[in-house]
This record gives structure tokens, C-alpha cells and sequence, in this order.
């Protein structure tokens, strides 16, 4: 529940439960690798990836809140 209740604060961007609508400009997060969301999280935390926001929102949650949303995200089938 906690995990899922943390994933949920992406829905305002990536849609309900990670599923962004056909033709986004952003990405759906559901089922996507967990190495590779958490590569990219980090990314944007460290600064190191072109964002508009998401460079705000990483460095507001700890490394393992990415881990928990990496989680959730990659379990979560399309």
C-alpha cells in the first residue's frame, strides 16, 4: 500500500497507475525495467538528464523511494 500510495504521486504526469494516453510527449512508466527507471531517476536527481520538472521532483525523495517506485512500476503489467 505504501508503495503504491508513493507511485501515485507520478499519475499527475504519467498518468493513472503509470499509463500516460497514446501519442504522450511523456512516457508511461508501467512495466518499464526497474534498473533502467532507476538509472534514469538518479539521472535527473544527479542533474545529468535534460528535464523540465523532474529535476525538482527527484531531489525531494531519497534513493530508496526511487527503489520502491522502480519497484512498483516494473511489476505492474501494460
Amino acid at each position: 500500500l505504501h508503495m503504491r500510495g508513493l507511485a501515485a504521486t507520478c499519475a499527475n504526469c504519467h498518468g493513472t497507475d503509470g499509463r500516460t494516453t497514446e501519442g504522450s510527449a511523456i512516457p508511461s512508466l508501467v512495466g518499464m525495467p526497474k534498473s533502467y527507471m532507476v538509472m534514469q531517476m538518479k539521472a535527473f536527481k544527479e542533474g545529468t538528464r535534460p528535464a523540465t520538472v523532474m529535476h525538482q521532483i527527484t531531489k525531494g525523495i531519497t534513493d530508496q523511494q526511487i527503489d520502491s517506485i522502480a519497484n512498483y512500476f516494473a511489476a505492474t503489467k501494460r
